[in-house]
């Protein structure tokens, strides 16, 4: 590996991965065909929060948090740290402390491939950080890595500048070059799901509303009256 420090590489527009952010996860994730969600171990610290904001990367070794005291520097209002360890690693190695410089960067969030830490403080302040684990145990600053060079979290490669969109339903990623495919095709499933939604409000089912029923018989599956089906028993 390359320990390097690649400064100011393109970025997507701030304004674009924010109206990402607002959209959601599941949204944008649906939008584009189901990809780009790091998974389910990817949880916040705290519930609530909703960012979207442009990845500087970070590469770390287990247990050494060196190369994010690095990234800092590296980070602009509206990013979002993007942590990954180059093997696998619970360590704490992100809390309250990174978090107020990262704050007074303007950065958005913080996502982790491995441990944070003073959860109480991240919600009292309320900086957002997701991550694979909660743990105190604490980390050296020893080893070198790399910033803003393509990382892997969750089996999706997270490259700098690209968007990271995350709430309580997790973490994903928006390559830099899919955000204006993101940015309509999410706002067609918003206009979408708010004409369904109107329509189960005035009873429609979500069977005859999406063609389903008609599927059925051809899935083998068929309505019995009880009586038949208790007798069958």
């Amino acid at each position: 590996m390359r320990n390097v420090v690649v400064t100011d590489p393109p970025r997507a527009d701030q304004a674009d991965a924010e109206t990402l952010g607002g959209f959601g996860v599941a949204t944008v994730h649906e939008a584009l065909g189901r990809v780009g969600y790091l998974g389910p171990a990817f949880r916040p610290a705290w519930p609530g929060a909703r960012i979207g904001g442009t990845a500087v990367t970070a590469l770390c070794w287990p247990g050494d948090n060196l190369m994010i005291h690095v990234a800092v520097e590296q980070c602009r209002p509206g990013d979002v740290l993007v942590v990954a360890t180059n093997s696998p690693s619970t360590d704490g190695l992100f809390g309250e402390l990174f978090a107020t410089a990262l704050a007074q960067r303007g950065v958005r969030g913080v996502v982790l491939g491995s441990g944070v830490r003073d959860v109480a403080e991240l919600r009292e302040m309320g900086f957002p950080a997701w991550s694979t684990a909660v743990s105190a145990q604490g980390s050296v600053k020893a080893t070198p890595g790399a910033v803003n060079v393509p990382v892997v979290l969750g089996g999706q490669q997270v490259s700098p500048g690209d968007v990271v969109v995350a709430d309580d339903d997790g973490v994903m990623v928006v390559p830099r070059a899919d955000v204006p495919r993101a940015l309509s095709a999410s706002q067609a499933r918003l206009d979408k799901e708010a004409a369904s939604r109107a329509a189960f409000q005035q009873g429609e089912l979500g069977l005859d509303r999406y063609g389903l029923r008609d599927k059925l018989p051809d899935l083998g599956i068929e309505y019995v009256p009880y009586e038949k089906w208790a007798e069958e028993r």
